[in-house]
């Protein structure tokens, strides 16, 4: 994953967790699972969550009775995690680890993996999801969700593009500074692309805007351009009963 990232995440992840207060739930950027029910019941099921933050939706599976698993890169979002777990009163084993190397974790030992807001980070993603591949159980689901990729480019003032939806790869902000920002902008095929090449079949695709629950929130985009555009992108795969 990249360092800039990392180290953004290490000076600001604590602000940022307490600027947010994100719920104890299972989201996908603003959609909850409850709205799209595509995971089910996770009761003595093994879950793994890669690029966790500070464990809500880790600390929402334990809750649900899964045997939880959370993985992020920053130290400072752990040891938020490991605070709010204790706090939530819930067993959930937190790793500071790439997710594009998840060697702590048995192959074919996890039911369910799943992100949320996560993957902007991660520089190779064939990497990622070839780890994901490795380390869940043939028929195991592969769950993810975020920020739809059209809204990132777009002003939500002026609703005007403010760049090609095609210009993908890094995007490093802020480098005259000492904290700049970087992340990682993809159309939605190359999720897909990715999906496929790394041995997963894709069960379902999902653009949404949020539910009544949880959104839209302060950060959300005004409620006439949700009318109009997705928010969040969800995709649901699986790792093949027969593998090679």
């Amino acid at each position: 994953m990249g360092e800039i990232a990392r180290e953004w995440w290490e000076r600001h992840g604590r602000a940022v967790q307490g600027k947010l207060q994100h719920p104890i739930d299972i989201l996908y950027g603003d959609v909850s699972e409850d709205q799209v029910q595509l995971i089910g019941l996770v009761d003595g099921k093994r879950v793994l969550e890669i690029g966790c933050g500070g464990a809500q939706c880790s600390i929402a599976f334990a809750r649900r009775g899964a045997i939880v698993t959370g993985v992020d890169f920053a130290k400072s979002e752990i040891d938020f995690a490991q605070e709010l777990a204790k706090e939530h009163g819930v067993q959930v084993e937190l790793l500071q680890q790439d997710m594009s190397d998840l060697t702590p974790i048995a192959s074919e030992s996890q039911d369910i993996v799943f992100s949320s807001n996560a993957f902007i980070y991660v520089e190779d993603l064939t990497a990622c999801f070839s780890e994901v591949y490795r380390v869940l159980k043939r028929d195991g689901v592969f769950v993810f969700g975020g920020t739809h990729p059209f809204l990132e480019i777009l002003d939500w003032n002026t609703m005007t593009l403010n760049r090609s939806y095609f210009d993908t790869g890094l995007h490093v902000e802020g480098v005259e500074t000492d904290s700049p920002f970087s992340q990682v902008d993809r159309t939605i095929s190359d999720y897909f692309n990715v999906l496929v090449d790394s041995g997963f079949t894709v069960d379902r695709m999902l653009e949404l805007c949020p539910d009544d629950k949880h959104g839209p929130t302060e950060w959300s985009p005004p409620a006439d351009l949700l009318a109009r555009v997705p928010s969040s992108i969800i995709f649901k795969a699986r790792k093949p009963l027969n593998t090679a």
